[in-house]
């Protein structure tokens, strides 16, 4: 180590090692985030609109999200009720009269005739007793769906009707989504396809962040004119939203062992391509590669660099061969200190 080298402070760096892995060519392919429970409520009535739950709303499971109003169907069910009451009182009368009679007719003291047309009424009545209960049932039915309640969990993102409207049936009325069974959703070439398999992990990223998403699964049917296959990867909630636009990096051939560092670690300099290993002694060596394969964050070199050595990812712009380093784990804070 020169002289001048021993007197300069120590460069914070970032390091990481290099390792061999297996990596393959990828191509960057656009993807949306996506719910997988992303539904339009609609109404099942016709009726009046009175109340709208806002956007923004979180809700879970069972709530109710909008009502429709009320008034028509909850005497439609009162007068279903009436029935039921009706033709149970019915029924009630002429099973004890067909019991009256057949004890009469143990005795001869009965007409068989009239015993079998109670019996015949009986039936008709136990009948229309069904009839009114079904009738019933519509009436509870008609009057639980005036209440429009969420199928999931998770948060009104939009109104599409307002208070006051009148609606028919089919009419969508709320869209709810829920943020936390996210998915991202791509269009691959088929020459990425064929090199990708069910819970492979692929990288993620956009501007702003970075992550990492597992194939849940590729619809096995493409478009025949793009010859474009869709593809289903498991996403981070906590990392992505609803309706993001993302990249995905999508292998083009079968992946081979290579020693591979991070993209970050390259410097790239008019003498040619280096990158920077840190010796046992705490000083920078500069070591000239050759690049090769790339997959996403990560590069294949080719030169002297060995596994596990420690080369720099961040901090590299004023080194040179010798001059002393201090490691440290914060990018952020460390290295803009410097």
């Amino acid at each position: 180590m020169s002289a001048v080298a021993q007197q300069m402070p120590p460069t914070i760096v970032i390091v990481e090692n290099a390792e061999m892995r297996m990596l393959a060519p990828t191509i960057d392919v656009p993807g949306t985030v996506v719910s997988r429970f992303d539904a339009r409520l609609a109404s099942e009535l016709s009726a009046k609109l009175n109340w709208i739950a806002d956007v923004g709303t979180v809700v879970n499971e069972g709530d109710t999200v909008a009502r429709l109003e009320d008034i028509t169907f909850r005497l439609l069910e009162m007068e279903a009720q009436s029935r039921v009451d009706r033709e149970q009182a019915r029924v009630t009368f002429l099973r004890a009269e067909k019991s009256r009679l057949e004890r009469l007719d143990e005795d001869n003291l009965s007409a068989k005739s009239q015993l079998d047309r109670t019996t015949s009424d009986l039936a008709v009545a136990e009948s229309d007793q069904a009839i009114a209960e079904a009738q019933l049932g519509q009436a509870r039915v008609s009057m639980h769906i005036t209440q429009i309640r969420a199928p999931f969990d998770g948060i009104v993102t939009e109104k599409l009707r307002n208070i006051g409207e009148r609606l028919t049936v089919a009419d969508e009325v709320i869209r709810l989504v829920d943020p936390n069974s996210i998915e991202v959703v791509a269009r691959a070439p088929l020459n990425t396809v064929n090199f990708i398999k069910n819970e492979d992990v692929l990288e993620i990223y956009n501007d702003y962040r970075k992550g990492r998403g597992s194939v849940r699964t590729i619809v096995p049917f493409g478009n025949p004119q793009s010859h474009m296959f869709e593809v289903r990867l498991n996403a981070d909630p906590s990392l992505w939203t609803v309706g993001e636009s993302v990249r995905l990096s999508m292998p083009t051939a079968a992946a081979r062992e290579v020693m591979a560092v991070p993209r970050d670690a390259l410097v790239l300099r008019r003498e040619g391509t280096s990158v920077f290993r840190i010796k046992e002694d705490m000083t920078a060596e500069q070591v000239s590669v050759i690049t090769g394969l790339g997959a996403g964050s990560l590069i294949e070199v080719i030169g002297d660099v060995k596994p596990n050595d420690r080369i720099v990812i961040r901090g590299a712009e004023r080194l040179g061969t010798g001059m002393p380093v201090s490691i440290s784990e914060n990018v952020q804070t460390d290295i803009a200190s410097r």
